[in-house]
């Protein structure tokens, strides 16, 4: 019996339309032909049939027995080292086929790839590349490329492409001149069409044209009647998330059948599935989230949120290495907004990746220094240099590994150092602008990014800038104990602007040499770092806090959650956010009876009978010593989908009843 991949080969191949001209140059590499290309590269729009195509050589050459290497370049490393090893196959087994689909995203690789790693490939080997752009021109003009590069648009179906495969998938033959005349030849748009059958359609529907909202109809159609509300919650998660796993469908909807519901959306036929999860075709994604906005705008906003805090959490707790990750996921939740636009250029050209400053880069660090800011700054990167070494990143262009620029975020614990002080005066204009608003206490701490020197675009929107800025805030959100927050640019007009709304301009010039620079801040004490980031890449201006102490109730619920976090760290608790609300205004020994008035309000979670399990939850997760969220569940013998549910409770639970504390001052 043939295996469930060979069944599946055998569908694909079956199902597949057109294309005959690439399919047969592909076939005729495999077969050794001595003019074929050794690189083969497809271009076109989203939807046009690229992943398609790729999937259909890769039957092909499983056929003839090679070993295949299988990326898909919206998960690629920015570390050239990392693709090297997922395609080490290609330079030390001859006969391997490598497959990278959605290269743009990765288009950052493309010197490299070209100049250094593909020449490099063992004998018999082929290259199969597919995109959204056009190689770049220097790829084609390249003289020794000639006759190895063979470049493909690909055009949309004709018309008799298209309604085969409407043929193939077994459309009423009525049905099928309207769903030509919508689809226009679209290999995605027929897909779908093809998809949702003959029964997807109305005979009422005679007059059909290719626009947004008749593809909503389609998608409609696509789907049918969701199974159930749940269903329709898996849906709009992967509306929105960058990628579906069953992890985040169980984060995000706590109360549902997560495996259930992963299962029912990689089923759809709009769905691809990748080592992160599902992610849908982007036309699907675009129409899914657009009919959802149209349809739901109030669901479509709480599930962006609920991914956003979910996406933060995932910030403060995951492990070093998917820090990027989850900051990527973050921001593209969010990346129609005006402010993220402003700020983050979304470009891979000249791709950088960051390193760790090592003792040999010292020189090159303070020769950019010097060239963009003068010696008086040079003397202070090394002066910081030999005070937090730990601070300073470089970066490297992945096409040839030269460094370019570098950065250094310090964190300044109070009291603030004599020394620092005197010595940089952007550090003296930070800690004056904290004692004449509110001062940094004892224990707490201040973040600064002193330094963003890139010499070739200096201090304007770059992949530099991009990158350690997505560093800063993942530091932000783990930090404990950090009361600001500094960035520091010298042309402080421009940056004024780029940053109206997300960060304070302090109105500190402060001089070093022959320039003077603007100190922007931000008061993480006021304002949780969970609660600026969401209305910072939403493009919307931090809300005035309306709380009786000046705290908005998103920050107060923050604040409670922090409390929890710190629960068995006395010197983190002490200085914790939920000390500076009214709550705990009055108290006479504050850490203490703040401690007390928590533990309290955890065991009046258990009044209600439905909150027995949530204070146990919180009990468990919180306060009683477990060393992880899993080990809590394993302590109440709950499956962790479970436990979540009843900590997810336990936490609105409690936050509702101490915001009806500081509200009121008398328990609800």
């Amino acid at each position: 019996m043939a295996s469930v991949g060979e069944r599946l080969s055998t569908a694909r191949v079956r199902a597949f339309v057109g294309r005959e001209a690439e399919v047969e140059r592909f076939a005729q590499a495999l077969g050794g032909a001595p003019q074929a290309p050794f690189a083969f590269y497809t271009y076109g729009p989203g939807g046009i049939g690229k992943s398609a195509l790729l999937r259909r050589l890769a039957d092909r050459a499983r056929q003839d027995n090679r070993p295949l290497i299988e990326l898909d370049g919206r998960f690629v490393s920015r570390d050239t080292a990392d693709f090297a090893h997922a395609a080490a196959a290609l330079v030390e087994t001859p006969g391997t086929i490598l497959f990278v689909d959605s290269f743009e995203h990765c288009q950052w690789l493309e010197s490299w790839l070209w100049q250094q790693f593909l020449p490099q490939a063992a004998a018999d080997t082929l290259v199969v590349l597919a995109g959204r752009l056009p190689p770049p021109a220097s790829w084609t003009a390249d003289p020794a490329w000639t006759g190895l590069l063979h470049v493909t648009e690909l055009a949309p179906f004709s018309a008799d492409q298209a309604r085969a495969l409407l043929v193939v998938a077994q459309i009423r033959p009525e049905l099928r001149d309207r769903v030509l005349r919508f689809a226009g030849g679209n290999p995605l748009a027929l897909s779908l069409a093809a998809a949702a059958g003959s029964a997807g359609w109305s005979r009422d529907d005679d007059i059909w044209a290719p626009s947004a909202d008749v593809l909503r109809a389609l998608l409609a159609g696509l789907i049918g009647e969701v199974p159930s509300a749940a269903h329709r919650r898996a849906l709009e998660v992967a509306a929105q998330a960058h990628s579906t796993s069953e992890e985040l469908l169980t984060a995000v909807l706590p109360e549902e059948d997560a495996h259930l519901l992963f299962s029912w959306l990689r089923d759809l036929p709009f769905m691809e599935a990748t080592h992160r999860g599902l992610h849908p075709h982007d036309a699907a994604r675009e129409t899914l989230a657009a009919d959802l906005r149209w349809r739901a705008p109030h669901a479509y906003a709480a599930m962006r949120e609920r991914l956003a805090e979910e996406y933060l959490r995932m910030l403060r707790e995951a492990p070093e290495d998917r820090v990027w990750t989850v900051t990527d996921e973050l921001f593209f939740l969010f990346r129609e907004g005006k402010t993220l636009a402003r700020l983050r250029t979304w470009s891979r050209e000249d791709e950088v990746h960051d390193r760790p400053l090592q003792p040999d880069d010292v020189d090159d660090v303070v020769r950019m220094a010097e060239a963009t800011e003068g010696p008086e700054s040079a003397a202070l990167v090394r002066y910081w240099i030999q005070r937090q070494p730990q601070a300073f990143s470089v970066y490297r262009l992945v096409s040839t590994g030269r460094t370019v620029a570098f950065t250094a975020r310090l964190a300044l614990s109070a009291p603030p150092d004599p020394e620092d002080v005197s010595t940089d005066p952007v550090v003296a204009a930070a800690w004056a602008h904290t004692d004449a608003s509110t001062p940094v206490r004892p224990g707490e701490h201040i973040g600064i990014s002193r330094f963003t020197v890139y010499p070739e675009r200096y201090q304007v929107p770059s992949r530099v800038i991009d990158l350690s800025s997505s560093r800063a805030q993942a530091e932000a959100a783990r930090a404990h104990g950090r009361a600001y927050g500094f960035a520091v640019w010298r042309d402080a007009e421009s940056w004024a602007a780029r940053v109206k709304g997300s960060l304070q301009d302090t109105g500190a010039r402060p001089r070093v040499g022959a320039h003077s620079y603007g100190l922007f801040g931000i008061d993480w004490r006021r304002t949780p770092v969970e609660t600026w980031l969401r209305h910072f890449i939403a493009a919307t201006d931090v809300p005035v806090q309306s709380g009786p102490s000046g705290v908005s109730r998103t920050a107060f619920d923050q604040a409670v959650r922090e409390a929890l976090d710190h629960w068995r760290d006395p010197g983190a608790f002490a200085v914790c956010a939920l000390l500076r609300v009214r709550l705990a205004a009055d108290l006479t020994d504050p850490v203490a009876e703040l401690r007390a008035l928590l533990q309290q309000a955890v065991d009046d979670v258990a009044r209600d009978p439905r909150g027995v399990r949530a204070r146990d939850a919180l009990t468990a997760g919180f306060l009683s010593g477990a060393p992880t969220q899993e080990a809590a569940a394993r302590r109440l013998g709950l499956p962790y989908g479970t436990y979540r549910r009843h900590m997810r409770q336990g936490l609105d639970l409690l936050c509702e009843a101490l915001w009806q504390q500081e509200l009121y001052g008398t328990r609800q």
